[in-house]
């Protein structure tokens, strides 16, 4: 592929891996179809344009278990799916539920009444959190839950500093970015809430403490000891995005460190909770436990907008304040959703299913990793993998072009994911997943590699 300079810049300023601003893309437009161009050209009419978001790669029609198909009849396994996808697309028995629901004639909750279905999912979400973790409060979204846990860190502490990640992604609201570290979503947004102190992470694979962990926690706790105005942490418990995953060390470290200063963990687990990595949640993977836990994206099924925080029964003391008060919380349908995702996980042995999967992706990733030069670093947990692509394995240069090269040769093979970092292909597929669709996705990406002339 010929990039210019200018889409080099570009690639690589926008780090989260938009590829709007490429020829690349407007490449892919041209060759889309008349149908499909037409309404993509009235799409990006209509809709404002943003990084990551519109201007659209394709029209999609309907989605169903892996796959996601377009107006023109073509189909990709989709290894993005926005997380919310851990039940597959479409699912029959949350579909049937929804539908039953709805014909039922209670579609909504007005505040200051409940509802048996918001008791019911209440009572089986902290059925399978640990003990201790047993007061939820709903909301639709994900940004929301996040701005929930904030709020009620402060109350319970008293203090009004945060520290977050640098890199970190929490949502898109105006808090929520201002606790986060990413630039895409901070440029132009002028003074963000205050309070907040910014860490580097704990990268294993780049970064200033080279993988070193305990580098990090003496970081963390440096900046604990010296602000008693700190109240709250606030984590991806794994990066998401570019797949990072911190050691047991390091989390029992940090876990043990806000106990010691008092300051509240609060786990953000919107996009990998619910068996993503073989567990129900991510944190259960460390042996450790937050003070909040926020959650989302996949607690709706991939068809209703679910979130929610589950939090300690000792902080449920702030009946005189609203803490969250959003107008959906307690939606049946949003409620009916989620308690279908925690049986579906049950009853069809996701958890199990994802740590098998896990080990057949591993095996073959690695074997990639053997095989092409250009792949730098393969990380990964249940079915949540990333793939690092470098031009130089000892500089660690990041293959910015070749990422976006490999990212459309698999569409057009019919394999969607999501490029994160500039260059890092991030791999998420439904946890129901079959091991034939597996076996094609990794077949597809295979292929992609070789036109690339990647081989070591």
């Amino acid at each position: 592929m010929d990039h210019t300079k200018q889409d080099k810049y570009k690639a690589e300023y926008v780090v989260e891996g938009d590829i709007n601003l490429t020829s690349a893309r407007g490449q892919w437009i041209e060759d889309v179809g008349g149908c499909t161009k037409e309404l993509l050209e009235k799409d990006a009419k209509y809709f404002m344009h943003q990084s990551m978001s519109t201007p659209c790669l394709d029209v999609l029609k309907h989605c169903k278990g892996s796959y996601i198909f377009s107006v023109s009849g073509k189909k990709y396994l989709d290894f993005h799916g926005n997380n919310v996808h851990q039940i597959g697309f479409s699912h029959p028995k949350l579909i049937g539920r929804l539908t039953e629901q709805l014909q039922q004639g209670l579609t909504f909750s007005t505040r200051r009444y409940t509802n048996e279905v918001a008791i019911q999912f209440a009572e089986k979400l902290t059925s399978v959190t640990p003990k201790g973790l047993d007061r939820i409060l709903l909301t639709p979204n994900g940004s929301s839950a996040i701005g929930i846990a904030l709020k009620l860190a402060r109350a319970v502490t008293g203090k009004h500093k945060v520290v977050s990640f640098w890199d970190s992604f929490h949502g898109a609201s105006l808090d929520a970015i201002s606790v986060g570290g990413e630039s895409v979503f901070r440029e132009h947004m002028g003074p963000l809430m205050s309070g907040v102190e910014r860490i580097p992470p704990p990268i294993t694979y780049r970064g200033i403490f080279e993988g070193n962990e305990d580098k990090a926690l003496e970081y963390l706790e440096y900046v604990l000891s010296k602000d008693n105005q700190i109240g709250a942490f606030l984590a991806e418990t794994i990066r998401n995005t570019d797949v990072q995953i911190p050691s047991k060390k390091f989390w029992r470290g940090a876990r043990e460190l806000c106990s010691k200063h008092g300051v509240l963990l609060i786990l953000d687990e919107i996009p990998i909770a619910f068996g993503r990595t073989g567990k129900m949640f991510a944190f259960e993977e460390f042996g450790i436990e937050p003070d909040i836990l926020c959650l989302g994206k996949g607690l709706g099924g991939g068809i209703m907008p679910q979130a929610a925080i589950v939090t300690r029964e000792e902080y449920n003391v702030f009946e005189h304040i609203s803490l969250g008060h959003y107008t959906h919380e307690k939606s049946p349908l949003g409620a009916l959703a989620g308690l279908t995702v925690l049986e579906v996980i049950e009853e069809e042995n996701l958890l199990e299913k994802v740590k098998a999967d896990e080990a057949y992706m591993k095996a073959a990733l690695y074997k990639m990793h053997r095989k092409y030069s250009l792949i730098g670093d393969v990380r990964g947990i249940g079915l949540l993998w990333g793939i690092e692509l470098v031009t130089d394995r000892t500089t660690k240069e990041k293959a910015v072009a070749e990422a976006e090269e490999i990212m459309y040769e698999c569409l057009k093979q019919g394999l969607s994911f999501k490029v994160s970092k500039g260059n890092v292909l991030q791999l998420s597929p439904p946890l129901t997943i079959t091991r034939e669709e597996l076996d094609k996705a990794l077949e597809i990406l295979n292929e992609a590699f070789l036109k690339t002339n990647a081989i070591a």
